[in-house]
């Protein structure tokens, strides 16, 4: 089609110019994949409704199951499990000329074994031998204990759920997301896997308390490597067995709901698992049925699969996967993993530092157009629901509609922050800190495309990094938390703690995310159960104890991550535009700005506590301190008066007392 106008995203950036051709042809590209879907299947929420064809289902009108699977180029199909006592060639599927296998298994003849928690597999006939593989659509797995192996397993429970949350609303959360980025399986204290309603129970009300709107669920489809942080997917319908049952997973979404918190969860389908047993590789026998073959077919950094975005039967089956989880467990939205492996058959591994890398260099149209059709089933299926990007390339138009120009993502993380500030933490000291450097780095974003802002990643909790916490307490931690010891360490790491995260929620975006600990500064890394640990799960839990221990320092930090929240959301200052540079002071490493109405004051001096500071408020008026890093519930010294109003002059001019490494937010009364 041609073009009356320029998309919005190149007539609002005369930098994107030269890419009005580019950018035309993607939109095309997508319009063109729409259509073609609506000519086929009516609309696009039919395509997206595999789920309903493939698999096993009952069939009312002829009293039975019917079990279909895609497997073009496999030669035979046999369903094996316990109703057969896994005999591999009783039950043989056939085919028909779209690829797809298919049996029937009467009601009256197979009541009695083919039941709800029993076993079952797919045995499959191809170029690659006879392998027995779990079922694509399946929609529960599990392993068994002794011999570790996975089996699909009939999930047919006697009643639905009972869900009680129609009433919840998404649209006021939408429009300032606070996340609570969290992982049921080490959620809970004990050295044990934590289960979804354990997770719900006990760990839900302290999101809640802590003001998160929102939580952003790892590791929920079903990967055989706990280890993997659920990103190595088997089972892309499955909720992970280890946690618990899909009601389970269901009380902890529809209790969320209860409590007004909105549920993102992390989607994998930037790449799979390579297994063979427990996966979607060489289904059919071929190594191109779910996936591009050879080289390009597999990520040699997470040694994976890689999907083929471009084969409609794949289209179907991931497309189907966004609508499954929105539909089947109420799911809120999703964080996308790996979108930049995703749109560049470079993977990422490049510098993004010319616009061509974006539109000429390196893109997936394939990719770029399946993100866009995932986004529309999400924004179509469910009103107010949250789409978020994981990407550190910056394509411009991400986080803009598709007739924008844009690949239809609600929000993107801003993953240069976390990398940012572990960045100086590690490498510069104190006094070397650039305060121009800081505003220009959690700043910068593109125009009209929303960022999650974070201060640290999941990534540096693990293994091999350190958390924001640990960088600047290390050892220290594990001697000098008590309440009544004072250390210089200690007292400079809470206070940079504190000031780090009002900086990156009130300055980095229009959304904030905090990974699970990180509030109260939890001092120890995640390493999950593996070999080299022994297979301890003493790294992979919370501890909450040490944040509700009224002897110890961490509550310190707990305080404050609520108190700055509660601002930052009373104040409505994420959907309140970006901030308003008020002064910056290099020599005293000051920094003041205004958002939300509020105007933000940081000190980042190591040793400078100025009487009489002065700078420039937006109107004249009485200022009042609402929120002050330095008072005592936050393990600060109570050197600043924040019981008084503080008046402008004639020029506009607040005067305070500024102490060194405070952080203070005003309010005009």
């Amino acid at each position: 089609m041609n073009q009356v106008k320029k998309l919005d995203i190149i007539e609002e950036d005369p930098w994107l110019d030269p890419y009005d051709q580019d950018a035309n042809e993607r939109f095309e590209r997508y319009e063109k994949a729409y259509k073609e879907i609506e000519g086929a299947e009516g609309s696009l929420l039919n395509f997206a409704k595999g789920h309903y064809y493939y698999g096993i289902h009952f069939n009312k009108e002829k009293n039975g199951w019917t079990y279909r699977e895609w497997a073009p180029d496999a030669h035979n199909l046999y369903l094996t499990g316990d109703f057969n006592e896994w005999n591999r060639t009783t039950h043989p599927l056939d085919k028909n000329n779209n690829g797809d296998w298919e049996i029937f298994l009467p009601y009256e003849k197979y009541k009695d074994s083919f039941v709800h928690g029993s076993k079952v597999k797919v045995t499959i006939r191809g170029v690659n031998g006879l392998t027995d593989r779990i079922p694509a659509y399946i929609r529960r797995v599990i392993q068994d204990t002794s011999t570790h192996d996975f089996s699909g397993q009939l999930w047919f429970p006697e009643k639905p759920f009972d869900w009680t949350d129609s009433s919840f609303d998404l649209a006021e959360n939408f429009q300032q997301p606070i996340i609570y980025e969290c992982h049921v399986g080490m959620a809970q204290e004990e050295e044990a896997v934590g289960t979804y309603r354990e997770f719900a129970d006990k760990i839900l009300p302290r999101i809640k308390e802590g003001g998160y709107n929102a939580i952003q669920t790892m590791a929920i489809q079903e990967h055989p490597y706990y280890g993997s942080f659920g990103y190595h997917v088997s089972n892309f319908f499955c909720p992970s067995s280890r946690f618990g049952t899909p009601e389970d997973l269901k009380y902890l979404v529809n209790k969320a709901h209860s409590m007004g918190i909105t549920v993102i969860m992390d989607m994998v389908h930037s790449h799979a698992v390579k297994n063979l047993s427990e996966g979607l590789n060489e289904f059919d026998g071929t190594s191109h049925q779910y996936f591009h073959p050879g080289a390009r077919g597999y990520h040699d950094g997470w040694d994976s699969k890689l999907f083929d975005y471009g084969k409609w039967e794949v289209k179907k089956f991931l497309l189907s996967n966004v609508r499954y989880w929105l539909e089947e467990f109420h799911f809120d939205g999703y964080r996308f993993d790996g979108v930049t492996s995703m749109l560049y058959f470079h993977h990422g591994n490049t510098s993004f530092d010319h616009y061509d890398k974006y539109f000429k260099e390196g893109v997936d149209p394939d990719a770029v157009t399946y993100l866009q059709l995932a986004n529309e089933v999400i924004h179509q299926f469910k009103k107010n629901t949250i789409s978020i990007a994981e990407d550190v390339s910056g394509m411009p138009g991400l986080c803009r509609r598709q007739e924008e120009g844009g690949v239809g993502f609600d929000f993107r993380l801003g993953m240069g922050i976390p990398d940012y500030w572990i960045k100086i933490l590690k490498h510069k000291q104190d006094e070397e800190w650039d305060i121009n450097e800081m505003w220009n780095v959690l700043g910068n974003r593109r125009y009209k495309e929303k960022t999650i802002a974070y201060a640290e990643s999941h990534d540096q909790a693990l293994v091999g990094d350190k958390t924001i916490a640990f960088w600047l307490m290390d050892k220290e931690m594990y001697f000098h938390m008590h309440v009544d010891d004072h250390n210089l360490v200690i007292d400079r790491g809470i206070a940079l703690h504190k000031m780090i995260r009002l900086f990156t929620i009130s300055l980095g975006g229009e959304a904030y995310l905090n990974f699970i600990g990180n509030e109260f500064g939890h001092p120890e890394w995640v390493d999950f159960p593996r070999e080299g640990n022994n297979w301890s799960h003493s790294y992979a839990r919370r501890q909450w104890s040490l944040a509700d221990n009224k002897e110890l320092k961490y509550q310190y930090l707990a305080n404050w991550d609520k108190a700055m929240i509660n601002t930052i959301k009373e104040n409505k200052v994420l959907a309140s535009g970006i901030a308003n540079q008020l002064h910056m002071d290099s020599s005293n490493n000051v920094i003041v700005f205004e958002r939300g109405n509020l105007i933000f004051i940081f000190n980042f001096s190591p040793g400078n506590s100025i009487f009489g500071y002065q700078f420039r408020a937006p109107e004249k008026g009485l200022y009042k301190i609402i929120l002050n890093s330095d008072k005592k519930e936050f393990g600060g010294f109570e050197r600043v008066e924040d019981s008084i109003n503080y008046p402008t002059d004639e020029n506009k001019n607040v005067s305070i007392y500024l102490t060194n490494r405070t952080a203070l937010v005003m309010k005009k009364q």
